[in-house]
């Protein structure tokens, strides 16, 4: 049997990276709300001003770069995907489509026939 070795290093650079990023995202928050006085513009500048230097910060660590990895492998593995014809496409909607309506149905009627068990044969409670 075959074990994956999950190996994380965080060095202390990286914890650095991390910590720096937050402290950049509370910094932004703060921002916002003392700039208060110079109008929303300049609010909103702040807010996504201190954002971006914190993405930009989280992303040089290990965990922003790994981040980035995943999604450029998600992509090329996206691109692989040939996709399904139109026939195929209106036939597995229409697939999805019947099984929700008898789901509904389905708990409609579990609905209905737990009500009537309870409040009409248990407690009496005709309506």
């Amino acid at each position: 049997m075959a074990t994956t070795q999950v190996q994380t290093v965080n060095t202390s650079g990286d914890k650095a990276k991390l910590a720096a990023a937050a402290a950049i995202v509370i910094a932004s928050l703060v921002a916002y709300y003392a700039l208060s006085k110079q109008g929303p513009l300049f609010q909103w500048l702040g807010l996504l001003a201190g954002l971006a230097a914190a993405v930009l910060v989280y992303l040089m660590s290990e965990s922003g770069k790994a981040l980035v990895a995943f999604g450029q492998e998600a992509v090329r593995e996206v691109k692989k995907w040939c996709g399904l014809a139109r026939r195929e496409a209106i036939q597995m909607t229409a697939y999805v489509f019947g099984f929700v309506l008898i789901m509904a149905l389905f708990l409609w009627l579990t609905d209905k026939t737990l009500e009537w068990v309870f409040y009409d044969l248990i407690l009496g409670w005709k309506k």
